[in-house]
């Protein structure tokens, strides 16, 4: 086939051709859009799932409908290392300076005074330029949840004021610190009590809704966590089908259940599958000898770049952790299993697995339990750690 042509998009947040399975998700979030506009905001949400299954790509989704709708919106991704206000205070100073335009506005020039106020504190030391002076007794007193809330607040009037809304969207929420996870619900707490149209949606890894839990008692209760994971079948056939369909291009039967086998539903490897599927294939409809004769660049391109790149943040120590959990299976795996099959004891393991839960690599879906946030991690490892 044509690889000008090839309408497959394997990449990190990258939106797939077609965006199926999450209609129920898109639809809610319209709802949340419209109320929170019309100054009756409520729950929003935050996706969690494993690495690979298109939380970013949800998040893309909702700031684009945000923006149909009148929003303008803040897109940001927490990392470990990164200090999550300073960045926040970037975002939204281009929030601000975009509603900025078009006339004064006395709570526009008063939201930029509260950022100003807010810019000051900032723990890392950056000075963000802007012209107004801050407002004294807003924003400064060097809590960051009160200072944020009162930053949200000022935000959301401001919107109101020009009949918009605001959209904060965060990636990888669980890099946050508690101090910072705290502050932001406290903030979008009190904004929704005052029915300013601001909302704040999320996505991390499965540990989030617990995160939140731990940093505010309440968060059950401002959003919802809905988990989401690999494609049913059907949705998985059409993930394939319907790109290769609007080209032309069909599969035969077998091949679109070799796909689905192989990827085993998830999103990023339907991707990565039907990238290089289509790349050999020489005719249509693409037969299943097709797939089979690909699986060799499709496993070395996983390796590559889907899976080796988070192997190679780890210590040795924390690697000959998860080789262990990975001779247990895909998981999840009891902590003194793991420690067994590691042959020490299971308190001298408990630090390591802390930093792995920390890097985003391993979760605990309930207590006791441990298991990968990377889909089929653990083929992956027996494969180039035999």
């Amino acid at each position: 086939m044509d690889e000008y042509a090839n309408p497959y998009r394997p990449g990190a947040g990258t939106t797939p051709p077609a965006l199926l399975g999450r209609d129920h998700l898109i639809r809610s979030f319209e709802v949340t859009l419209a109320r929170a506009k019309s100054g009756r905001p409520g729950k929003s949400v935050m996706p969690v799932g494993l690495r690979g299954v298109g939380k970013t790509v949800l998040l893309n989704r909702f700031s684009e409908m945000a923006e149909r709708n009148g929003f303008t919106f803040a897109f940001i991704e927490a990392t470990e290392a990164g200090s999550f206000p300073t960045i926040l205070a970037v975002r939204l100073r281009k929030i601000l300076l975009e509603l900025d335009r078009g006339g004064v506005s006395r709570q526009v020039v008063r939201a930029l005074r509260v950022l100003k106020s807010f810019t000051l504190h900032l723990p890392d030391g950056t000075s963000i330029q802007l012209d107004p002076e801050p407002l004294i007794g807003e924003a400064d007193s060097g809590r960051l949840d009160e200072d944020l809330t009162d930053l949200f607040v000022a935000l959301g009037e401001a919107a109101a004021d020009r009949s918009r809304g605001v959209l904060i969207a965060v990636d990888e929420v669980q890099y946050l610190s508690e101090e910072e996870l705290s502050a932001l619900i406290v903030a979008i707490h009190r904004s929704t009590q005052l029915n300013v149209p601001l909302v704040l949606v999320g996505a991390g890894l499965p540990q989030l809704p617990g995160l939140a839990g731990e940093a505010r008692s309440y968060s059950e209760r401002l959003f919802e966590f809905p988990e989401i994971g690999s494609l049913n079948e059907a949705d998985a056939r059409s993930a394939l089908a319907i790109p290769a369909r609007e080209s032309d291009v069909s599969f035969a039967e077998e091949a679109l259940e070799e796909l689905v086998r192989a990827s085993q539903g998830y999103p990023y490897f339907l991707q990565e599958w039907g990238y290089h599927v289509w790349n050999h294939a020489l005719a249509s409809p693409i037969p299943a000898g097709d797939v089979y004769a690909v699986r060799p660049l499709v496993l070395a391109a996983l390796d590559r770049d889907f899976f080796r790149v988070r192997l190679d943040r780890l210590t040795p120590k924390e690697r000959g952790y998860l080789r262990a959990m990975a001779e247990l299976g895909a998981g999840p795996h009891r902590s003194g299993d793991i420690a067994t099959k590691l042959g020490v004891r299971v308190e001298s393991v408990g630090p390591r697995r802390s930093g792995l839960i920390r890097k985003g690599m391993i979760y605990s879906p309930a207590h006791g339990d441990t298991a990968f946030t990377v889909p089929l991690f653990d083929e992956f490892l027996r494969r180039v750690m035999p």
